[in-house]
């Protein structure tokens, strides 16, 4: 089954269990294995085992919910999350996942608001932020839309190519199709003028020959300095993907500088234990960057490119900006962000 929505891909974060330090990690596990694969069948039946043990455990019914609206059951998963939601209002997966539901239905405002709540639990849960990018341009395609039935204006196509690419999950994208200006019709040629006949040749002058070459070289244009800074930049940018991939925190956290904007404006203590909790809780991670381009200016550099993040049964593609600042011979991260 194909799953490109952003939003759908994201129904499928099932890490609580690092986070929440609960016991039977290795069931988890192998219900997380289940569903990466695919069989459903053996993982409803594992999941409603264990919680007949375990009622109350909440990366079970996190499991039950994805279970239920990866079979088709929305309505199921949506009472699913909503009660997990209430039990523990200071996790953000519940919340997520009831915007991924809700946005697959067309909600999109019910979707808005459950996704501000998962950010009010954990304002660094990248996963939400991408979200809400997506459910916003959804919003403003609505608003624009019917804006445009009130006046009865026609559309404007670049604008509404960009919002409209995308598209429902389910339904296929459409191309924008712009219609080709008109061509005017040919004018009548006018009748043919005979060419005026050419001037006389004006008579040979003399010219005189061009002086022999000095030798002197002349010198070479000289090359840019913001090369070398945008190749530092880049393998810094790399250094951290890798760090990151390789779940390698003394390196991961070493990519930022002291002065990095924490997301909420977060103690800086905090913001890295919760990142330890986040990333060491996945068996496995890789980050890939794509179209990754750089501009360097002076001492400060702006990164930007497509990430390709999957770990565990999560996977996330999104755009994001690094901020980075030469800080001696090393370039730091100073402000990262998603979407845009």
């Amino acid at each position: 089954m194909k799953h490109g929505h952003p939003l759908y891909r994201s129904l499928l974060g099932l890490s609580l269990a690092g986070m929440l330090g609960l016991a039977h990690a290795a069931d988890h596990g192998d219900i997380s294995q289940l569903l990466r694969e695919g069989k459903l069948a053996e993982a409803q039946t594992r999941v409603e085992r264990l919680l007949a043990a375990q009622p109350r455990d909440p990366q079970l019914r996190l499991y039950k919910g994805v279970i239920q609206r990866e079979t088709g059951r929305a309505n199921e998963a949506l009472a699913t999350f909503s009660k997990l939601s209430e039990d523990h209002p200071e996790l953000p997966e519940p919340y997520n996942n009831l915007a991924v539901i809700y946005a697959a239905q067309g909600q999109y405002d019910k979707a808005r608001v459950v996704l501000e709540k998962a950010l009010r639990t954990h304002p660094s849960y990248a996963t939400a932020h991408d979200n809400l990018t997506d459910v916003y341009a959804r919003l403003a395609s609505q608003a624009y839309s019917k804006a445009l039935q009130l006046d009865g204006s026609a559309p404007a196509p670049a604008r509404l190519a960009m919002i409209r690419d995308l598209a429902p999950v389910g339904a296929a994208a459409r191309p924008v199709t712009l219609a080709a200006a008109p061509v005017p019709p040919p004018a009548t040629a006018p009748a043919a003028v005979k060419p005026p006949a050419p001037p006389a040749p004006a008579p040979a002058v003399a010219v005189a020959p061009a002086p022999a070459p000095t030798t002197a070289r002349t010198a070479p244009p000289p090359v840019a300095a913001a090369t070398d800074g945008a190749r530092e930049v880049e393998q810094a940018v790399r250094a951290w993907a890798q760090a990151w991939s390789e779940r390698d925190m003394t390196r991961y956290l070493a990519a930022y500088d002291a002065t990095f904007e924490t997301p909420g404006r977060q103690a800086r203590s905090a913001w890295e234990q919760d990142r330890r909790a986040r990333i060491l809780s996945k068996s496995r991670i890789t980050v890939q960057l794509m179209d990754l381009q750089i501009t360097v200016q002076g001492q400060r550099a702006v990164a930007k490119f497509r990430q390709d993040y999957k770990a565990d049964a999560l996977a996330i593609l999104s755009r994001k900006t690094l901020e980075l600042v030469r800080s001696g011979n090393r370039w730091l991260i100073v402000k990262e962000s998603s979407g845009g």
